[in-house]
């Protein structure tokens, strides 16, 4: 038996370090173990550059020389263990050693001291079988976690990264929603059957077939120019289709021939959910899972041509277009997730031991593929729960991240509700629920889950008002400014186009002009993977962009044709109304259409010039009292009412800027006739929707821009009938750049005719049986 040694005096050997790890975790740290000489040499060496240790290492240093090179049988047992393994068990151990394992250690050295060599083997394999033991369990959970999560072994975790700015914000399902760090399921045999099946489609996929084709300079030049073959179609549903294109190979829209949903080549689990979340729009006991003008809008938006499609009524085909196009950004994002996904398979396939092949080009510069763009918080709120219910699929819930939150932040109050004086019903289906237009929204779809609020380069798709991306994007010379995750964006929606031009229309062409420029920084992207149209800034010529609105007006036209440089060409509606909504007037009254000359459509001084000089003396004379100014846009009412002031002529105004009480006197001076003239805006109409009363004479300085405003306005009049009907009159503005709004006011054949005229006066009277 070996000599016993008093435990105290081992416990005297250690340093005040030694014996705080010691305390602590049951050990020595490996660190200040005593291994061998020449490792003790290599602990004490110092480097010539290195900077002068303080008072209290040097304390610790000189107490480590100092000690006397007596090894505790601890000490001898850590030396017989490789110095590899003590590495990897050091490094992963647990540290929730309690205070009892330090006397089992201390008892264990006593007992080392006594039985000699026969003590030490025991030991030995008790410290081999049990440390790895107890730690292998909880690393294999992690790596089983790891690997479900698409972490390779020797990855840095997503998790574990230091966050140098605010661009992540919740690193809980960060890793989650990842593509790059994401593996297409393949453990489920349907979907193992259908991949063959997907593959060998793939050559007449749409989808494949808009983004592998291959630009030469020679097309993009021809783009650039401008210059477009224009054709005319006409479909059963539509109706008139003005298609133009760069491209000769683009140029002709076939006719869909009852399009289904298989032909349509959508994803597989949209097939399922189509039919349950479109019942609104088929018929009770319909067949087809489309309705006609879901058919041939489905065949333009699968064609991926920029389509227009300005008869989207939000008491009419709004809800059924905006399903729809619900469905096809759902069906664009859900096939280039997949492809990434797959083919990350496919290159961890070749990192263990198969045929190295070229890494796919499947991305962009950023992730966010699609943009789609509403004017209040309640448009986003149904576009994100059309999206959940296309993703639903029977009794299987939805994984939705911080569903709660955006309820709460995108749902209607009760201060939200339209009041309940009479409205017309295109006011209560727009203006009912959020009517916040300041808001952007990120997000990510991956794996049968939606992740909302995601940071803009995580997200797949991004739903924004134009306020809300102003704000964000800023202006040159601005210190924060953001736009680099706009420009691989393959996908534009812009959805009520019409609502925009009654918001701020600059917001609208600012975002315009940041879309699919070139990012001022990487963003983490893997370059080897973008796409090469991505990498020669040519991203605009392949983007889609779907315009919805309710009405033509020649500046969404601009958009049209001005901002969309798709290859495969652009679509546009363009239906003339045969009766307008002078029709609708039901007030007996002459309608005198006075056209002056301009130079453009933005030519304002014209129309200025000619109000100043030809209109406004008829009515300067006190016996045409209660007359009002229709004026849709605000800097001509500006202008407008500074001129009146100059000239002190005796009127009062009303604007969207107005107070409730400015509106309230307004109201009453007019009605009374203490004021000659009201100065109207068009958007306070849009907004308010008030009977003015009291109007005897009515100006309309421009055409409206919904042609339903003109009868409206019109009708005012019998509200305040008191018998002077027989004095009533109507003055109305117009160029020959007006077409299109004079056309949805009068007709178009009478609009055509009244161009070519030489007359300048043409005269309409409404309260009959017909307009004369």
């Amino acid at each position: 038996m070996g000599k016993k040694r008093p435990i105290n005096q081992t416990i005297s050997n250690l340093t005040k370090k030694q014996k705080k790890h010691l305390k602590e975790f049951g050990e020595q740290h490996p660190f200040h173990d005593t291994i061998n000489e020449k490792a003790e040499k290599t602990q004490i060496l110092q480097l010539v550059d290195s900077p002068e240790p303080s008072s209290e290492e040097s304390d610790v240093e000189s107490d480590v020389q100092s000690e006397p090179e007596q090894e505790s049988a601890y000490q001898k047992l850590l030396s017989t263990l490789s110095t590899a393994a003590q590495e990897v068990e050091e490094s992963e151990e647990e540290e929730e050693e309690s205070e009892g394992e330090i006397e089992e250690a201390e008892e264990g050295e006593t007992e080392d001291d006594e039985e000699g060599g026969k003590s030490d083997s025991g030991s030995e394999e008790e410290e081999e079988g049990g440390h790895p033991e107890a730690e292998e369990q909880p690393r294999q959970k992690q790596q089983d976690l790891e690997k479900d999560h698409g972490i390779e072994e020797g990855e840095e975790k997503d998790g574990d990264k230091i966050e140098t700015g605010e661009e992540f914000t919740d690193r809980e399902h960060e890793s989650l929603f990842s593509l790059e760090t994401n593996f297409q399921a393949s453990v489920e045999k349907e979907e193992e059957r259908t991949e063959t099946a997907a593959q060998n489609r793939d050559s007449d996929d749409p989808f494949m077939q808009h983004l592998n084709t291959e630009l030469t300079e020679k097309e993009v030049k021809s783009i650039s120019s401008g210059t477009k073959t224009r054709t005319q179609a006409k479909w059963s549903r539509l109706g008139n289709l003005v298609c133009s294109s760069s491209l000769e190979r683009h140029s002709l829209v076939t006719v869909p021939r009852d399009l289904n949903l298989s032909l349509a080549q959508l994803h597989r689990p949209l097939e399922a959910t189509w039919s349950q979340v479109n019942q609104a729009s088929i018929p009770s006991g319909g067949l087809q899972a489309l309705s006609p003008l879901q058919q041939e809008l489905l065949a333009l938006m699968g064609s991926y041509r920029d389509v227009y499609f300005p008869e989207s009524s939000p008491v009419g085909e709004g809800p059924e277009v905006q399903r729809l196009y619900c469905l096809h950004v759902l069906n664009h994002v859900l096939k280039a997730n997949s492809q990434v996904l797959s083919h990350n398979g496919q290159l961890r396939e070749q990192q263990h031991g198969s045929s190295v092949q070229d890494e796919p080009r499947d991305q962009g510069l950023t992730r966010p593929k699609v943009l789609i763009m509403v004017p209040f918080r309640g448009g986003a709120l149904r576009v994100v729960q059309t999206i959940i219910s296309l993703l639903e699929s029977g009794d299987k819930k939805l994984d939705v991240s911080h569903k709660k939150r955006f309820k709460d932040e995108f749902g209607a109050d009760q201060e939200d509700k339209p009041s309940n004086l009479h409205r017309p019903d295109d006011y209560h289906a727009l203006f009912s629920g959020n009517v916040d237009d300041h808001f952007r929204i990120g997000v990510a779809i991956l794996k049968k889950s939606i992740r909302l609020y995601a940071p803009f380069y995580s997200s797949d798709i991004i739903i924004a008002s134009p306020l809300g991306l102003r704000t964000l994007l800023g202006v040159e010379g601005e210190a924060k400014r953001d736009f680099d995750f706009l420009s691989s964006i393959e996908l534009l929606v812009i959805d009520q186009a019409d609502v925009f031009l009654m918001q701020n229309w600059e917001h609208m062409l600012h975002v315009m002009k940041h879309l699919n420029l070139q990012p001022l920084d990487s963003h983490g992207v893997d370059f080897s993977r973008v796409r090469m149209w991505n990498l020669n800034n040519w991203a605009k010529y392949y983007r889609q962009t779907l315009i919805f609105s309710a009405a033509q007006d020649p500046q969404i036209n601009n958009i049209h044709t001005k901002h969309c440089f798709n290859y495969r060409g652009q679509v546009s509606v363009k239906n003339l109304p045969k009766a307008g909504s002078i029709c609708q007037v039901l007030v007996q009254l002459p309608h005198v259409f006075q056209q002056f000359s301009a130079d453009s459509f933005a030519d304002q001084d014209a129309r200025f010039q000619f109000f100043v000089d030809k209109v406004l003396p008829q009515y300067r004379d006190a016996v045409m009292s209660h007359t009002m100014v229709y004026v849709p846009s605000y800097f001509d009412y500006v202008r407008l009412r500074n001129f009146l002031r100059k000239e002190e002529i005796n009127f009062t105004s009303i604007c969207e800027y107005s107070k409730k009480s400015e509106v309230s006197r307004a109201r009453h001076f007019f009605q009374k006739g203490d004021r000659q003239f009201l100065l109207f805006t068009e958007r306070f109409h849009f907004y308010k929707r008030y009977n003015i009363r009291g109007i005897q004479n009515l100006i309309f300085y421009a055409l409206p821009t919904y042609p339903h405003f003109y009868s409206e306005v019109c009708n005012m009049l019998q509200a305040s009938s008191q018998g002077e009907e027989a004095s009533w009159t109507c003055t109305v503005l117009y160029s020959r750049y007006d077409m299109q709004r004079l056309a949805a006011v009068v007709g178009a054949s009478r609009a055509a005719q009244m161009l070519q005229s030489k007359k300048s006066v043409h005269l309409f009277v409404t309260g009959g049986d017909e307009v004369l």
